[in-house]
């Protein structure tokens, strides 16, 4: 069993609900404005809403979250195991080096952090709390054996 010292979901899964919501309100508007409430309408323009939101939904849970455990760094796809971490503090981010994840760059509004691999390869691991990932992941190289 491993224990999670740091996670980021990427997106709620609460985010289905704004379409209905946004559908409640302009049935609302046509109710207090005293013209015809389109209420077929409205659930259909509610239903749609949520129907293209699950996939964004499912693909940012699957890309775009992290999770740090006493085994391993997951970013996206990717899987780190914590025998390979080497270091996280004083690390500098060369030019090209890869993103983990799999993306070709780090995603939009995340920031990056320069992880060194045990075969001195630096990565750039990336989460919206740079900070909380630098603790958990210097937490966990500390914690590797043969480290500091």
């Amino acid at each position: 069993m491993s224990d999670r010292l740091y996670a980021e979901s990427g997106v709620s899964w609460a985010a289905i609900v704004w379409g209905p919501v946004f559908a409640l309100l302009g049935a609302l508007a046509e109710l207090v404005t005293g013209g015809p409430v389109h209420v077929v309408g409205w659930l259909l323009v509610g239903a749609g809403l949520c129907a293209i939101t699950v996939p964004w939904v499912y693909a940012r849970r699957r890309f775009l979250s992290l999770e740090v455990t006493t085994k391993q760094l997951r970013q996206g796809r990717e899987k780190v195991p914590a025998e390979q971490l080497a270091s996280v503090t004083d690390v500098g981010a060369p030019v090209g080096a890869r993103v983990l994840g799999g993306g070709w760059a780090v995603p939009r509004k995340y920031d990056s952090l320069p992880v060194k691999l045990a075969d001195g390869t630096v990565v750039l691991a990336w989460a919206k709390d740079v900070e909380a990932l630098r603790d958990a992941l210097d937490r966990l190289v500390r914690a590797a054996p043969g480290q500091a």
